[in-house]
């Protein structure tokens, strides 16, 4: 069993290779932009004529959330062409797609967690641009799993828990927003889902009412203060942490207020145990 994995050298790449030992029947095949440009149709195409994958897992995206507003068509062409194209090329040898995809596609304005069949309404360009890739692979190719995610962090590549611990070396206190409220996920967590809903595919062969879009994150929910927190904690950092609102940190990109994800729909079709957010925290420091 071929899987092919875009973006291999992101943070979930590098978590599907820190667990990939685990599933022995399974062959990864792990590309970069170099390798396989999303980008481009006939670099898709060629990737998939000599792997041949029967999965292909597409972690690749442009997730520099500021900065997509100064660049709307880069994030455009990775998040929705980019998205496109690997569903064209799946179509085209009947390869099964698993897509990542982002809390950012919601206003945040919901004050219950966000169901799949709930209405996006991206305030931001990625945000939007990562709902034009999930319109373009529905529109595309129907055997496609989209994962919305949130708050993504490990012990790989750059992320929130690794800047705060890189702030608490530099200074004696932090202020963190305090009024945006979510889920951190360990990306590792997400990695084992993913391979989770290959190896029920392999096994029972999934009807087209199976595929669909599916929300994955950790449980449970706080600020982004509160995970500051936790991982000064969890280190035994002393740290002057101060809680601000939002409006006391203006960013280039709207950030939802409110985007806890609701889990039940993966945890029924896929039997998934979704781990607290803080117990897969613990395990995530402990890797560094």
């Amino acid at each position: 069993m071929v899987v092919l994995v875009t973006g291999a050298n992101g943070q979930l790449g590098q978590s599907i290779k820190f667990i990939a030992n685990k599933y022995p029947t399974i062959q990864f095949i792990y590309t970069d932009y170099y390798e396989m440009d999303i980008t481009n149709i006939e670099s898709c195409a060629n990737a998939f004529l000599k792997y041949k994958p029967q999965f292909c897992i597409n972690t690749a995206a442009y997730t520099a959330v500021d900065k997509a507003e100064s660049e709307p068509e880069k994030a455009h062409l990775i998040n929705c062409i980019g998205s496109k194209n690997l569903a064209e090329v799946c179509k085209e040898n009947d390869t099964i797609l698993l897509h990542i995809s982002t809390d950012f596609i919601f206003d945040g304005a919901s004050k219950t967690p966000y169901l799949e069949s709930d209405l996006p309404n991206p305030q931001s360009v990625y945000g939007q641009t990562k709902l034009e890739g999930e319109i373009a692979i529905q529109n595309t190719w129907e055997k496609h799993f989209i994962i919305r995610t949130s708050w993504v962090y490990s012990q790989f590549g750059a992320n929130f828990m690794k800047t705060m611990l890189r702030l608490a070396s530099e200074r004696d206190s932090l202020s963190v927003v305090s009024d945006q409220i979510g889920t951190p996920t360990n990306a590792v967590d997400l990695a084992e889902a993913l391979l989770t809903i290959i190896q029920s595919s392999i096994t029972h062969h999934p009807s087209l009412a199976t595929f669909g879009i599916y929300n994955f994150s950790n449980e449970g929910q706080c600020s982004w203060y509160d995970f500051a927190a936790a991982i000064f904690k969890q280190k035994e950092l002393k740290m002057d942490l101060r809680p601000i609102p939002t409006s006391a940190y203006p960013t280039p990109a709207s950030r939802p207020a409110y985007s806890v994800l609701d889990k039940t729909k993966i945890k029924n079709t896929f039997n998934i145990e979704v781990n607290e957010w803080k117990t897969s925290l613990v395990r995530g420091i402990n890797l560094l």
